[in-house]
């Protein structure tokens, strides 16, 4: 396994672009693989591992996905031609390493009528149940069962129902809808999640010939039709990768322009960067980010969009770390979120966590040590730690970040920080 060192005390200057959206490739590419009956052009796709992953997974399926590598100021883009997927299964070691695998499962219902997925895998920050998601399925006439590790659906047919959500869940909205897309009937969604990607998924469907509307609000209407056809797609920015490098400007005292973002989509980060004295400009499509002397103490509670992200609590955690003062963070999406506070501790950070609540007492500065990053958004946060701490910081199990950042390296050397992969 790889590891990044990071040689702290540099100042983060320069641009960088956000990438295409993690969350969003995630969802479309399965639908464009085995759900539409036609070829697919996506572009602004991440060059990521979760990306990877899921192609090799939807290539087993049948699916013939054709890579434009990136170039330059072009991003990615696949072309996608799909297959039907019903008899092949999903290889299980691929689908073990890949939480958003069990997209799947609506993707295959809806064009197949039967599924049968591994159970996901995916970064360990805490219970993430499927069990909204089967809630769906079965309200629209499914049988859904797991045995031996391996969930199971199968229907004679889908037809649309109302659907209420006991818990705002981004990953049973989004399953849900794909399943309805093809269901006999029209299906409501209520109390859906309203995050960028649901609303990007949603675009791409229509594209598509899918009936979808209200995505974005908290009750979605599906009505289904017969068959998609293919469309072409620009995935949405990245607004998580966005959100890390405007931490690291504002830990590194730096002065970085995010480009390649909706500002809006970064509101809840931008205003608790601003809390914390640093300057933040947006200008179109991009947000500078100039460091203030030190950052102040603020109090963060996760929430689902529009609040703030959960996916970067993580990275605000590091920045609070050596605040003028005492912070509270309350993580209220995943209780297994805080699993990067012990590495923390090993770089002179004083973090008590009681429950879902962090209590962060800014120190002057950290101190470079040997960590292992516990998860993709951890790793973020452990690397900003580092640009931040005095001395070297060697990040074990560097491997999660490049399940979600493009190229972290390259980007980060381009705004003037010391790191490399060993």
């Amino acid at each position: 396994m790889s590891q990044l060192v990071v040689t702290g005390g540099q100042r983060l200057v320069g641009r960088v672009r956000a990438g295409g959206r993690k969350n969003s490739a995630v969802a479309v590419l399965p639908a464009a693989a085995l759900l539409v009956d036609g070829p697919s052009v996506l572009d602004n796709v991440p060059d990521i591992q979760d990306v990877a992953v899921f192609c090799e997974i939807l290539r087993a399926m049948g699916a013939g996905i054709e890579v434009r590598p990136a170039n330059g100021s072009e991003p990615q883009r696949l072309v996608i031609r799909p297959g039907t997927g019903g008899d092949k299964a999903p290889p299980e070691a691929l689908v073990k390493r890949l939480r958003a695998s069990y997209y799947l499962l609506g993707v295959l219902l809806a064009r197949c009528g039967r599924a049968e997925v591994p159970f996901p895998g995916g970064c360990d920050i805490g219970t993430r149940n499927i069990d909204q998601h089967i809630k769906g399925f079965t309200a629209l006439g499914a049988r859904v069962w797991v045995e031996h590790g391996v969930v199971k659906a199968e229907a004679r047919r889908l037809v649309g129902a109302p659907v209420y959500l006991d818990v705002v869940s981004v990953g049973a909205t989004i399953n849900i809808m794909l399943a309805a897309t093809l269901a006999e009937g029209t299906t409501i969604i209520e109390n859906a999640a309203k995050e960028p990607h649901v609303v990007d998924l949603a675009n791409y469907l229509n594209a598509a010939g899918a009936r979808v509307k209200g995505a974005g609000t908290d009750t979605i209407k599906i009505t289904g039709v017969e068959r998609l056809a293919g469309a072409d797609h620009a995935l949405i920015p990245d607004e998580i990768e966005a959100a890390t490098y405007m931490i690291a400007a504002a830990a590194t005292g730096g002065d970085v322009t995010v480009e390649n973002v909706i500002p809006k989509h970064l509101e809840s980060v931008t205003a608790k960067l601003a809390e914390t004295g640093a300057t933040v400009e947006e200008n179109g499509d991009s947000i500078r980010v100039v460091s203030a002397d030190r950052p102040r103490p603020v109090t963060v509670k996760t929430l689902p969009y529009p609040g703030f992200p959960t996916d970067a609590q993580q990275p605000i955690t590091s920045l609070l770390s050596v605040a003028s003062g005492t912070s509270i963070i309350t993580e209220t999406i995943f209780e297994g979120r805080f699993r990067h506070v012990d590495e923390l501790k090993r770089m002179g950070s004083r973090v008590t966590v009681e429950g879902r609540t962090a209590i962060v007492e800014g120190v002057d500065h950290l101190t470079g040590a040997e960590v292992t990053a516990p998860d993709l958004r951890g790793a973020a946060a452990l690397v900003i730690a580092g640009l931040m701490a005095r001395g070297e910081t060697r990040i074990h199990e560097i491997e999660h970040l490049e399940r979600g950042y493009e190229r972290p390296v390259e980007k980060l050397t381009s705004l003037g920080a010391e790191v490399r992969l060993e």
